[in-house]
């Protein structure tokens, strides 16, 4: 009878939630929820399994450089529609406001445990970190600041390939940085190259397979197309986890696999070898 029916419990609607976001992450890899605290102190590794999550350039450039020496350069630089792509003025308004950044990369000066170098560090956040023609004008840009002052240029890079808004003006940036890089290698000046999570198509192609040291993060993807599209084109069965930094290590590609926590000591090292 409805003289006995419960009526139903509406709590308080005008209670907010007090619960703030991006508070507790979940691993990919083990499933563990993270507290953004302990993550942040772990430099976003997973504490149970090692996992390592992706980092911002700000984040990647304040884990391996001294305090208080990093010096940006070409900061406001951007992107310009040029082919009049749809839709692409409006992307890049709002990667620019999601991210603080103007474009999907970082360069500067710094120095790691005193060394010191030119860094171009790319951040995912930003359009996959796409390489458009800013993007490979401030990373050839960084190259010859670093042959100029006759130092060494490290390039981190995490990046789903050329960005296809800008069309050919984007592959082009595969060039100009790798002939940047060959005159960097007359002058007798290293490269370090540090592949992350992931790196793939026209960077992967370019600048990214080409230095003196290639370093790379536990687990992350290396690759130029898709499994699928391998797969389709070869006809082939493909191997397991052959996108992979630690098979790429096996086969040669990558000289050494270096966890986050360690990476700026490992850099130092190389330094100091490399330009005693």
């Amino acid at each position: 009878m409805a003289i006995f029916k419960k009526p139903p419990f509406r709590g308080n609607a005008d209670k907010k939630r007090d619960m703030p976001e991006g508070l507790w992450h979940k691993c990919i890899g083990c499933g563990e929820v993270i507290h953004e605290l302990e993550l942040k102190k772990s430099l976003r590794v997973c504490p149970h399994c090692n996992h390592h999550f992706t980092l911002s350039a700000p984040e990647r450039i304040e884990s391996i450089t001294d305090p208080g020496t990093f010096e940006e350069t070409d900061k406001e630089m951007a992107s310009v529609d040029t082919l009049d792509f749809k839709g692409y003025k409006d992307k890049l308004t709002k990667y620019q406001k999601i991210t603080g950044l103007s474009e999907a990369i970082i360069t500067g000066k710094a120095k790691v445990i005193g060394h010191p170098v030119v860094l171009a560090v790319m951040d995912f956040r930003f359009l996959g970190a796409s390489m458009g023609s800013v993007v490979g004008e401030k990373i050839t840009r960084a190259i010859e600041l670093a042959t100029k002052e006759k130092t060494a240029v490290i390039i981190v890079s995490a990046s789903g390939g050329a960005r296809m808004h800008e069309g050919i003006l984007s592959l082009m940036q595969m060039a100009k940085t790798s002939g940047a890089l060959a005159v960097h290698d007359r002058a007798g000046l290293p490269f370090i190259s540090v592949l992350t999570h992931p790196t793939t198509g026209g960077v992967t192609a370019s600048f990214a397979t080409l230095g003196d040291i290639i370093l790379a993060e536990p687990g992350c993807m290396i690759g130029f197309a898709g499994p699928r599209v391998i797969k389709e084109t070869t006809h082939q069965e493909l191997p397991e986890g052959f996108q992979t930094a630690e098979f790429m290590h096996k086969h040669g590609l990558v000289d050494m696999i270096v966890e986050r926590r360690e990476m700026r000591e490992r850099l130092a090292s190389i330094l100091g070898y490399l330009l005693p």
